[in-house]
């Protein structure tokens, strides 16, 4: 079974910065996609970032420019530098990893680490 743990997440001024790791652990396999996801209360999920495994990344339109995946595949742990952060920015952060079992596409979720971005 495969769990993905996240930490970095906090509390931090408008303009300033956190960094996101998310690792995750328990599969023999390699993992495909990894990513963040960020959800706020009373709104719908929606993709922060997402890398492949050969590291290509797409990136939503509100953090282009601010935010920057990266993976360590020896590690299987995803990262999310997240810069210039705005108020609204604030959510709850989720990293997600699929991976191939046969050819069956799985996915895991971790619990999600809330950002709070407030003066």
């Amino acid at each position: 079974q495969v769990q993905l743990v996240e930490s970095g997440g906090g509390l931090v001024q408008p303009g300033g910065s956190l960094k996101l790791s998310c690792a995750a652990s328990g599969s023999s396999f390699s993992f495909n996609a990894m990513g963040w996801y960020r959800q706020d209360p009373g709104k719908q999920r929606e993709l922060v970032a997402r890398i492949s495994s050969g590291g290509r990344t797409n990136y939503a339109d509100f953090v282009k420019g601010r935010f920057t995946i990266s993976r360590d595949n020896a590690k299987n742990t995803v990262y999310l530098q997240m810069n210039s952060l705005k108020p609204k920015d604030t959510a709850v952060y989720c990293c997600y990893a699929d991976y191939f079992i046969a050819t069956t596409l799985f996915a895991s979720w971790g619990q999600g680490t809330q950002v709070t971005v407030s003066s």
